[in-house]
This record gives structure tokens, C-alpha cells and sequence, in this order.
């Protein structure tokens, strides 16, 4: 079956850099698009980035934009969130998530696996 595993959470402080990852199994990975999204406490999940199956094409939400990078590598059928200068506001879950195919996306109901998300927490 489809496995979604992210690693790399933790606690940093404001204006620090972290690097989170999610290991795809059970399924093709570069027939996937990948996508990251994030669930604050008592807040819906907002979608953060995606990535096309090959890498080359990027989508992000304005408010990390020239903060964070999503990138992917199929060879190890991982995809990656790099977020730097980090707000306290980005505190959150973070989840990864699988779409077969088509365009990228920004809704949750548009993707199909979802991991099993990674806290992320930044103090100020």
C-alpha cells in the first residue's frame, strides 16, 4: 500500500532554517505530483508547495514565497521542504501528500495519499 513518511519536524527558533522530508513507498513516484500543506491548532489544512512529477514546475503559497523551496528527488522517491527564515506563524503540522498525475493542485480534496504529518515549531 501507498506510505507517506515524514521526518525532519522539530523546534527552531524564529529566523532559523529546517529541512523536512517525506519518503514515498507503494506507489510510482515520478508519476506523482508531491505537495506539502500544514494544519495549525484549530485552523483548517492550508496548502504550502508542490512540485510536478519531474521538478520542473513549482507552485507555493504568497505567504512562503522566497522562504521555502519544495524539491524532490525520484532516484530516492523523497520530496523535501526546505523552509528558511522561519515565522512563528509557520508553526504547524506538516503533511505531505501524493496526486497521480494532472496539474498542480492546492486543494486537499485533489490529492490522494497523505502522510502522517511532522510537527513543526517555531518560537519566537
Amino acid at each position: 500500500q501507498v506510505q507517506l513518511v515524514e521526518s525532519g519536524g522539530g523546534l527552531v527558533q524564529a529566523g532559523g532554517s529546517l529541512r523536512i522530508s517525506c519518503a514515498a513507498s507503494g506507489l510510482t513516484f515520478s508519476n506523482y505530483n508531491m505537495g506539502w500543506f500544514r494544519q495549525a491548532p484549530g485552523k483548517e489544512r492550508e496548502f504550502v508547495a508542490a512540485i510536478g512529477w519531474n521538478g520542473g514546475s513549482t507552485h507555493y503559497v504568497d505567504s512562503v514565497k522566497g522562504r521555502f523551496t519544495i524539491s524532490r528527488d525520484n532516484a530516492k522517491n523523497t520530496v523535501y521542504l526546505q523552509m528558511n527564515s522561519l515565522k512563528p506563524e509557520d508553526t504547524a503540522v506538516y503533511y505531505c501528500t501524493a496526486r497521480n498525475g494532472g496539474s498542480l493542485q492546492m486543494v486537499v480534496s485533489e490529492y490522494g495519499y497523505w502522510g502522517q504529518g511532522t510537527q513543526v515549531t517555531v518560537s519566537s
